[in-house]
């Protein structure tokens, strides 16, 4: 199973929601689509930024790109109902490589 990462930028929380809700809502939204393999909270440019790693079910390259750019987009939607949240990238594993889709 191809494996893939989205990196979410989160530029302030919602008033009334604790800080933890953010990866909640976000590993919450993506594991309904897909495996999520790992998730992570990093400060990128003084900027938190969710990681998350998941797995796409095996079809052809580009509808498992597309299924990943879409569970990320469904991702972050449900981020911004606890967050603010700046830039998404999503990545795709090749050859032990991190790679723009």
């Amino acid at each position: 199973m191809p494996s893939f990462q989205t990196r979410l930028k989160i530029t302030g929380l919602r008033p009334g929601n604790p800080p933890e809700s953010v990866m909640d809502a976000a590993v919450e939204a993506l594991g309904t689509r897909h495996h999520v393999e790992a998730h992570q909270l990093q400060i990128a440019g003084g900027v938190p930024q969710l990681n998350l790693r998941f797995l796409v079910e095996a079809s052809e390259y580009s509808g498992e790109n597309r299924q990943a750019v879409e569970s990320a987009a469904m991702m972050r939607d449900a981020v911004e109902r606890v967050a603010l949240t700046g830039s998404i990238s999503v990545l795709r594993r090749s050859r032990g490589k991190w790679l723009p889709v």
